[in-house]
C-alpha cells in the first residue's frame, strides 16, 4: 500500500510561484512514474505532469515551459515547481502513482493523494 499526502498548495497572484511536494509512506517510489493532476471547479480531473521511474517528463500543453516536476527517490518524494501562475491553473492538485500503464491517462493511476488547493487571483 502507498500513501501519498500533498502540500504547498496556497493562494498566490497571477504571475507569482508555488511549490507542491508530495511526500509517500508504505514503499518506495523509485519504481513508479508520479503523476500531478488538478481539478478545477465544475471540471473533470485532468493530466498535469508525470515524471517515470527513469526520469522522463510528460506536460499537458498549457502548462509546458511554466511547470516543472521532480522527484527524489532518497526522500520517497515528488515536486510540482509552477512558475507564472495564471488564475486558470486554479485547481485542487492531486499526487498520484502507478507501475503500470500510459503515463498520462489518469485511469492508469492507482494511488492517489487527498489533494492540495491552489488558487491563483488575478
Amino acid at each position: 500500500q502507498v500513501q501519498l499526502v500533498e502540500s504547498g498548495g496556497g493562494l498566490v497572484q497571477a504571475g507569482g510561484s508555488l511549490r507542491l511536494s508530495c511526500a509517500a509512506s508504505g514503499r518506495t517510489l523509485s519504481s513508479y512514474t508520479m503523476g500531478w493532476f488538478r481539478q478545477a471547479p465544475g471540471k473533470e480531473r485532468e493530466f498535469v505532469a508525470a515524471i517515470s521511474w527513469g526520469g522522463n517528463t510528460y506536460y499537458e500543453d498549457t502548462v509546458k515551459d511554466r511547470f516543472t516536476i521532480s522527484r527524489d527517490n532518497a526522500k520517497n518524494s515528488v515536486y510540482l515547481q509552477m512558475n507564472s501562475l495564471k488564475p486558470e491553473d486554479t485547481a485542487v492538485y492531486y499526487c498520484a502513482a502507478t507501475q503500470v500503464g500510459i503515463m498520462t491517462v489518469i485511469s492508469s493511476y492507482r494511488y492517489w493523494g487527498q489533494g492540495t488547493q491552489v488558487t491563483v487571483s488575478s
